[in-house]
C-alpha cells in the first residue's frame, strides 16, 4: 500500500440464489485485486435474498463454512483484503445474522448488521437476527475502517459511533432495495454521512433491477468521486488518507459537537 492511500474496488455484483454460483465468482476478485489493497462486494454476495420473507437458514454458513473460508483463501492468495456479505449460522440465535466477512491476509474481521430492513413493506427481522450493536471497526493497511451495512445507512448515530473510533473510512456494502425516490436517499444519506463524519464513505450495492446500483465513494467533503450506474460494475479508486485529516483541521465538527 502507497503511504496515505487506501486503493479501493468496488464491484456492483448481483448475487445469485445458488450459494456455488456465488463462491465461483469470487474468481472474478482475482482480477480486481490487482493493485488494490481493499475490494468491497454487495451486501448478501453469498446468497441473494430471494422473495420477501423467505427462510434463509437453509443458506446460512458458519464461519468457517465454504463461502467465509473461500474469501479467506482468495484474500491470502491474492495478498488482498476483501469484504463481501453473507448469511451467518450461529448457534446463540435461531434465525441467521445478516453479517459481513472482511478476509485480510492472515486475519479477518465479521459485522453483524444491527438495524434490519423493517420499513418500505419489508420485514428483515421476520427471517434474520439483529447483531449486536457495538461498532465495529478493521485496519486495513494505514487506514481504520468502519462497517455498515444498507439500512445502518438510515442511522446517523451508527456512523457517529464509528467515527469516534476514529476511522478515516465507513464502508457499507447494500443491496439498496428499488423503489420511487431510493436511488436518491442513497445517494445523499451517504453524502450525509461523509459530511457529518468528515471521513471517505465507500458503498457497495447490488444492481438493478431489484436494487437501486448507484455504488459510489463519496470524499470527506461530500463530493461524489465516483458512481456506478444501475447495471454490473466496477469501480477502482485511490483514497488519500491525509484528505480526512485536511477536511477535519478545515471543519472542526468532530470537535465542536456539544451533545
Amino acid at each position: 500500500m502507497a503511504a496515505d492511500l487506501l486503493r479501493v474496488t468496488l464491484w456492483q455484483h448481483a448475487s445469485d440464489l445458488d450459494p456455488a454460483a456465488n463462491r465461483a465468482a469470487l474468481d472474478r476478485v482475482r482480477d480486481l485485486a490487482d493493485g488494490a489493497d481493499l475490494v468491497v462486494l454487495p451486501e448478501a454476495f453469498a446468497r441473494e435474498f430471494g422473495e420477501p420473507g423467505s427462510d434463509l437458514t437453509p443458506y446460512a454458513e458458519p464461519l468457517d463454512g465454504p463461502f467465509a473460508t473461500a474469501l479467506g483463501e482468495l484474500a491470502d492468495s491474492e495478498d488482498v483484503t476483501v469484504l463481501a456479505g453473507m448469511f451467518e449460522r450461529a448457534e446463540d440465535t435461531d434465525r441467521p445474522y445478516n453479517t459481513l466477512v472482511l478476509a485480510g491476509p492472515g486475519a479477518r474481521t465479521t459485522y453483524r448488521k444491527i438495524h434490519l430492513y423493517d420499513s418500505f413493506g419489508y420485514r428483515e427481522s421476520d427471517t434474520l437476527a439483529p447483531g449486536p450493536t457495538t461498532p465495529v471497526t478493521a485496519r486495513v493497511g494505514d487506514a481504520r475502517i468502519g462497517l455498515m451495512t444498507c439500512y445502518d445507512l438510515r442511522f446517523p448515530e451508527l456512523a457517529r459511533a464509528l467515527s469516534a473510533e476514529g476511522v478515516d473510512v465507513l464502508v457499507v456494502p447494500a443491496a439498496w432495495v428499488a423503489g420511487p425516490g431510493k436511488v436518491m436517499q442513497w445517494q445523499t444519506l451517504l453524502r450525509a454521512r461523509a459530511i457529518e463524519n468528515v471521513c471517505w464513505v465507500v458503498a457497495a450495492a447490488q444492481p438493478g433491477p431489484r436494487y437501486c446500483g448507484h455504488s459510489m465513494v463519496v470524499s470527506p467533503t461530500g463530493e461524489v468521486v465516483v458512481e456506478a450506474g444501475d447495471g454490473e460494475e466496477v469501480l477502482a479508486v485511490a483514497l488519500d488518507l491525509d484528505a480526512v485529516r485536511q477536511a477535519r483541521s478545515v471543519n472542526p465538527s468532530l470537535d465542536n459537537r456539544r451533545m
